[in-house]
């Protein structure tokens, strides 16, 4: 039986990134990915600030274009916010895995693809390949980074607590230049119920004139929308009525599920199993962005876990209150405002919303979308009404 400090089951972001931060150190680290390729469940569509490349020290190589400009569209209202310089990135997100799992290698771990953990007992670990054969792995710590699917902390699905559900769909589309050029550097968000009733829809550039076209909703009843239609419905609308074309080549098909804990009420630890990424809730629930989280969680459980191995703790508690610290006020108001949005807003309250950012700039608009300074929506509330009492008064004035 083969023996590691760490074993990191799934080769996620979090997951690649915890190894990659534990093998620099010099622990010995074995890295479990279930598929056999990192091209395999290409599943995220991966934009992010600018700062998260050097933030996570990423090289050039795993991002598919920069972008610079950003759309907001519902049913009536279009507003867009702008930069002559690049404000993020689209990461390609296979590339992104791929990377962390070979520099876990360069700094002398280990990584297995094509492996799943089915049972965890103690310090020993039982991984199945696809062909059936089980692999017995000793470790000191093991780190569930399985997404939603929470395997390791919860074997047994029936067990597991609770969670609210969210589904999203993503079609990696071709299409000619002068389709694709409107939409180079460029981030549209759909929201309100003719795009996507119950959560939102994206376009985002891609490389070699390729476009990732999504919706995500959550998987609840909404209160004023008795009838929906499937996913792949409302991205064929998006590309029908907006990008408006029928010419393009689709490459890729993909679909993800989150599992949200609502309040944050995840199972952080158990003996000497610690938990990152999806497994805890790290994304957050009002855009379903989780890259750059996720890596910023697996930063802190990663010191947690080089003081569990050198004896200075006995437990993961304080890891779990440092996220909680950390992600459960601003996630807290995030599912507040998601569930208001995606389940409760009719589509002019939704319209009347995205109009009042409009007296935002860009970096507001940035801090609410990235940085999630929801105050930032209420000063433009109070910026669209000083206005217009603004623009009465001086009519009042001049009678």
């Amino acid at each position: 039986m083969r023996e590691f400090d760490v074993v990191v089951v799934g080769a996620g972001p979090a997951g690649g990134y915890c190894a990659r931060k534990l093998s620099s150190k010099g622990y010995s680290v074995l890295l479990v990915e279930q598929n056999e390729s990192f091209e395999q469940n290409n599943f995220s569509s991966a934009a992010t600030p600018l700062e998260t490349l050097a933030k996570f020290d990423l090289p050039p190589e795993v991002v598919a274009t920069p972008w610079r400009k950003l759309e907001i569209i519902t049913s009536k209202i279009t507003r867009s916010w702008h930069s002559s310089e690049a404000l993020g990135v689209v990461f390609d997100f296979a590339k992104l895995r791929a990377f962390l799992a070979q520099q876990v290698k360069e700094q002398g771990g280990e990584v297995y693809l094509g492996y799943r953990c089915y049972q965890s007992q103690g310090n020993i670990v039982f991984l199945r390949a696809k062909k059936g054969e089980i692999t017995q792995i000793k470790a000191k710590v093991i780190v569930d980074a399985t997404g939603y699917s929470r395997s390791v902390l919860y074997p047994n699905k029936n067990k597991r607590p609770t969670f609210s559900k969210a589904i999203g769909i993503e079609y990696l589309i071709q299409v000619p230049s002068q389709i694709y050029e409107p939409y180079a550097e460029n981030l549209v968000f759909f929201l309100g119920h003719h795009w996507s009733p119950k959560g939102y829809g994206w376009i985002f550039p891609m490389d070699n004139f390729q476009l990732k076209v999504g919706v995500a909703q959550i998987d609840e009843p909404h209160h004023i929308v008795e009838k929906t239609e499937s996913l792949r419905y409302y991205i064929d609308q998006i590309i029908r009525d907006h990008i408006g074309t029928i010419d393009y080549h689709l490459l890729e098909t993909h679909g993800s599920i989150i599992e949200y804990s609502l309040g944050l009420r995840d199972c952080y630890y158990r003996d000497n199993i610690i938990a990152i990424g999806d497994a805890v809730s790290t994304v957050n629930y009002l855009g379903g962005e989780g890259i750059r989280h996720a890596m910023d969680g697996a930063q802190i459980a990663s010191l947690a876990i080089e003081r569990y191995l050198a004896g200075q703790i006995t437990d993961f508690a304080d890891y779990q209150k440092q996220m909680l610290n950390i992600y459960r006020s601003s996630w807290g108001k995030s599912e507040q405002l998601s569930r208001k949005v995606y389940l409760q807003y009719s589509d002019a309250r939704i319209d009347q919303g995205v109009n009042s950012l409009k007296y935002l700039s860009t970096q507001e608009i940035l801090d609410i979308l990235f940085n999630y300074r929801f105050e930032q929506y209420f000063k433009g509330i109070k910026g669209y009404l000083w206005k217009k009492i603004t623009r009465l008064f001086t009519s009042f004035s001049a009678k």
